[in-house]
């Protein structure tokens, strides 16, 4: 996982709520063994639609999406905050987010960034008006704006998430900091214990 401490881009606006992820990444798409490649299901079932906003040039390279509220509901599973990676976005903005989706991003690096609904309303009103806008996501501060329109709220985030973002650390990275005692008590178990080293 990459450090995470600021995130700056366009974003795309998606008005709607309850989006679960099934309709993130429909299940005909779970077939795939790696975790790339998932970009091109994104949505692909609404993507049907030309008047879709993803299909939308205007939002093209966008790496922020803002969307209604109650966003990733559903399955619980990882393939869409891949799909939604692998699509380039970086962080998605709403005011109420599952859980376990909420839980899936943390581990793979995707930001969630919870705020107000009246804030996320704000915002993909004036994403429709100006898809240029610049939106900032700092992960050090807790801080989301965008200067154009005068907006800065903080959004709640715990420390140790916090820390993982800014530091790059999944789960595997977050186990290595504690290698040498690891490797401690490796080195002190009996021979007869089971033992995953080969011999």
């Amino acid at each position: 996982m990459e450090p995470v401490r600021i995130i700056e881009g366009h974003a795309l606006p998606l008005d709607r709520s309850d989006v679960d992820t099934d309709q993130i990444i429909p299940s005909d798409w779970l077939k795939r063994v790696e975790r790339t490649g998932f970009g091109k299901g994104l949505f692909a079932e609404w993507r049907d639609d030309r008047d879709f906003v993803l299909n939308k040039s205007e939002y093209g390279g966008a790496t922020i999406l803002v969307a209604g509220p109650n966003f990733g509901t559903g399955s619980s599973r990882e393939h869409a905050v891949w799909a939604l990676q692998d699509y380039g976005f970086k962080a998605v903005i709403s005011s109420r987010f599952a859980d376990i989706f909420r839980n899936n991003c943390t581990k793979s690096g995707l930001v969630p960034v919870q705020v107000d609904e009246s804030i996320a309303q704000k915002l993909i009103g004036a994403i429709q008006k100006d898809p240029s806008l610049l939106i900032v996501v700092d992960l050090e501060r807790l801080m989301l704006s965008a200067p154009a329109i005068g907006l800065e709220t903080s959004f709640p985030m715990d420390s140790f998430t916090q820390e993982r973002y800014i530091n790059g650390l999944d789960d595997i990275g977050i186990t290595l900091r504690h290698a040498g005692e690891i490797d401690k008590y490796a080195s002190t178990r009996a021979r007869w214990m089971p033992s995953l080293a080969s011999s």
